[in-house]
């Protein structure tokens, strides 16, 4: 069980001001922190890497102003929900997702995910699309995309070099809290586009990222989606991944993402059968909710709103 000393890193209030409600969830035999502003249909938003629930600070104020109960969800392992000792291949990790929703006492949700949180919410609708009313993805191609990107685009696969060399053990971890987590404020810096994040909010990850044991664990899913390529478990996973997904979908990109470039990106609607929608913010890279928050907001929340998203 996590260290309740070891919080107060996480349970931080939005940057104007507003207070968040911060609690936990059991779900999926663990304890899930979050944080909540508003009232209305729920939202549910997941971060991605190296991050924890706060990189949707801008989003939980705008969705919340909209008329929507906008709770961000710190994944299994990082900034304050449990740090167990297994249970991160994306199957689990997505069922972590849709507990949440049941132990919030919403009948379903809209997801909302950036990067390993987009992968999570591809997998979440895809196996119980019942939970899951509609999808928003940033910066993360469907899970049989970027296995096909990952296996045959070499520049692709230069582009995720990081995720090869999480395959070591140990060390990965120590480069990642090393400094005080530099290493975090370079990846983010060097993913973002020409808008750079503040120096405040790179160091709120930084500090997020050294609480004892989130490295490993934020990692660990990186492992899991490399070694298990070739495994029955992975195979398994990918043929589950064939069936689609029956909910509208907004897909949201940066342009000038290194991570995840939008060639392996583009095409994930080929997995969906309802209406979906393809966004590219010009000038953008990695991280396009905090690089443009007000664009991206606007973008999403007129997308909720919309009782009939073309296709």
């Amino acid at each position: 069980m996590t260290d309740p000393a070891a919080l107060s890193p996480v349970r931080i209030d939005l940057p104007d001001g507003r207070q968040v409600t911060h609690r936990d969830v059991a779900a999926n035999g663990a304890r899930f922190h979050i944080a909540e502003l508003g009232d209305g249909p729920l939202v549910l938003l997941l971060h991605g890497f190296p991050q924890f629930w706060w990189t949707w600070r801008h989003q939980l104020a705008a969705l919340a102003d909209a008329g929507y109960r906008a709770v961000a969800m710190d994944l299994r392992g990082v900034g304050g929900s449990d740090r167990t000792p297994r249970g991160y291949d994306p199957a689990n990790l997505a069922l972590d997702v849709t507990g949440v929703i049941r132990s919030l006492g919403e009948p379903d949700a809209a997801l909302v995910g950036h990067d390993l949180g987009g992968y999570l919410a591809w997998t979440a609708a895809a196996m119980r699309p019942k939970l899951v009313r509609r999808l928003a993805v940033s910066s993360m191609p469907h899970p049989r995309r970027w296995r096909a990107a990952m296996l045959r685009d070499a520049r692709q696969t230069a582009a995720n070099s990081y995720i090869w060399g999480f395959q070591r053990p140990w060390l990965p971890e120590r480069q990642l809290t090393a400094d005080g987590g530099a290493l975090v404020g370079r990846l983010i810096r060097d993913w973002s586009g020409p808008r750079l994040p503040e120096d405040a909010a790179v160091e709120t990850y930084q500090r997020a990222m050294c609480i004892p044991s989130t490295a490993h664990c934020a990692i660990e899913p990186y492992r899991w989606l490399v070694r298990s390529l070739a495994r029955p478990d992975g195979v398994q996973f990918y043929r589950r991944m064939k069936r689609p997904v029956r909910v509208p979908t907004l897909h949201l990109h940066g342009s000038l993402d290194p991570v995840t470039r939008t060639r392996s990106a583009a095409g994930s609607g080929e997995f969906v059968e309802a209406p979906y929608r393809w966004r590219l913010f010009d000038g953008l890279g990695h991280f396009p909710h905090e690089e443009d928050p007000a664009a991206f907001s606007t973008e999403l929340v007129n997308w909720l709103k919309d009782p009939e998203p073309d296709r």
